[in-house]
């Protein structure tokens, strides 16, 4: 592969600046242009082709939101978004992910220069995740990566679906395109499934707001977690951006702890920290899932989850965004199973149904 080709549509001058000058320092990004508007957008990308598009939220003429729908539909391509650290800031930026943009990047909320450069890492990580994902054309009124149920999952969707009484506790773990990815895992499972945990690779603020819209979709409760919080039958638990969320258990009962320690595999919250603490207290009394997402982190934590004796699963190449995370734990041979992702709340159900 040549260069990743990148074209940057945002209203700020300086943001338009700040960014080339970021990204123009990794020898496998070319930034090939810029636009102030979507319809300048518009044209620069039928005349250049870029592999990737950054694409800012609030701007003149036409929002972020109207060019993205229209732009899935007419003509797909990788999309990261640049978003502001509001509560609207994040309301919009989750909405963009529904829409099908692969990741987002959020500003800086004091000196902008300065900040951007702090996120240095991560936004050039997340460009090149971006220019290898998976991005399919999206039809009106469908979400990007929406996949037809398999037979045996319609069966969830039954009111009458129930999951036998059961002491397992499910932890999922996920980062580029794990929004969406599980949303289509929750959605479709009954309101008496066994608890499940969830870490996101997800900033702060952004994980409450996802964590109130998965609770309006789904038929389980789920919120942001709460230090001592009760994993209970019915419940999802999302680890805060921020901070790390660990499975804990006074004798028979079982909490969340989260805290503040140093990042691991250069995330907070992370993946492996929740599935080690998983493998520690519920051994083979849990069910691991890896999603999509770039890196590996989650890999070695699936691994300990499955020597401990829990049923593991990871998502398929075909059906993920990024195929990273859960490449590395099947490499490393920590997945018992590797799913589509229209199939993976079956198998859980079936596990704990057995």
């Amino acid at each position: 592969m040549g260069k990743i080709r990148v074209l940057i549509v945002d209203d700020s001058a300086l943001m338009r600046q700040v960014l080339t000058a970021l990204l123009s320092k990794d020898t496998d990004i070319e930034v090939i242009g810029v636009a102030p508007d979507p319809y300048a957008a518009r044209e620069k990308i039928k005349a250049l082709n870029p592999d990737v598009l950054t694409l800012d939220v609030e701007m003149p003429k036409m929002d972020g939101l109207t060019f993205l729908e229209k732009l899935m539909r007419g003509h797909p391509m990788p999309v990261v978004m640049v978003s502001s650290l509001t509560e609207a800031g994040c309301q919009t930026t989750l909405r963009a992910l529904e829409l099908g943009a692969v990741d987002f990047i959020t500003k800086p909320k004091i000196d902008l220069r300065e900040g951007m450069e702090e996120l240095a890492q991560d936004i050039i990580a997340k460009v090149k995740a971006a220019a290898v994902a998976t991005v399919k054309r999206q039809a009106p009124g469908v979400r990007l990566e929406m996949t037809h149920l398999a037979p045996h999952t319609s069966a969830l969707t039954s009111r009458g679906a129930m999951i036998k009484t059961t002491d397992t506790i499910i932890a999922i773990g996920s980062s580029t395109g794990g929004t969406e990815a599980v949303k289509e895992v929750l959605e479709v499972l009954p309101p008496n499934t066994p608890p499940i945990l969830i870490t996101q690779h997800m900033p702060e603020r952004f994980t409450k707001t996802w964590a109130d819209r998965l609770n309006s979709f789904c038929r389980i409760s789920v919120k942001e977690a709460e230090d001592g919080d009760s994993v209970l039958p019915g419940h999802a638990i999302i680890a805060p951006g921020s901070y790390h969320m660990t499975l804990a258990r006074s004798g028979a009962r079982y909490t969340v702890r989260i805290n503040q320690d140093p990042p691991v595999n250069r995330h907070r919250p992370s993946v492996d920290v929740m599935f080690e603490s998983v493998a520690q207290y519920a051994g083979g009394n849990a069910v691991g899932v890896i999603l999509t997402g770039m890196g590996g982190d989650g890999a070695k934590g699936l691994l300990a989850m499955k020597q401990a004796g829990a049923f593991t699963i990871a998502q398929d190449e075909a059906s993920c965004v990024v195929f990273g995370m859960p490449k590395e734990a099947i490499k490393l041979g920590g997945a018992e199973r590797v799913l589509p992702l229209a199939d993976i709340a079956s198998a859980i159900y079936a596990h704990v149904n057995r």
